[in-house]
């Protein structure tokens, strides 16, 4: 078993989501949150207002912080490639800011209720 981390465009999110479930993986753990990549944040990146707070303490056309959207899911080893390449071909738009993709293995996964675990646990 692999979790997948990814970190994309907030506008991403939904086609992402719906993609994934298309493979069958309706199953995923999202959030918004603040961030910045290498490039240091892109002021005109985004549409939305920020608080000044969050954009304090920028150079011109940066800002600290601005807003993505973590996504991760678990997937079988077997299903990781075209799970990545799914996210890939909808988040690439060859702009700074298209976000990463984190692969980490996992050693095991109990579901609560049941206690059934591994790749039983997933479905």
């Amino acid at each position: 078993m692999k979790e997948i981390i990814a970190i994309i465009r907030p506008n991403k999110a939904g086609t992402t989501r719906n993609a994934l479930e298309e493979l069958g993986y309706p199953s995923m753990t999202a959030a918004a949150v603040l961030g910045r990549g290498h490039q240091r944040g892109i002021a005109g990146e985004i549409s939305v207002s920020l608080d000044p707070k969050i954009s304090a303490e920028t150079t011109p056309g940066a800002m600290k912080y601005i807003p993505k959207r973590y996504l991760s899911l678990i997937v079988p080893d077997s299903e990781v490639e075209q799970v990545v390449a799914s996210i890939i071909s909808i988040n690439q738009s060859g702009s700074i800011g298209d976000g990463k993709i984190f692969i980490a293995p996992l050693e095991d996964a109990l579901r609560i209720r049941t206690g059934e675990g591994g790749d039983e646990a997933l479905a």
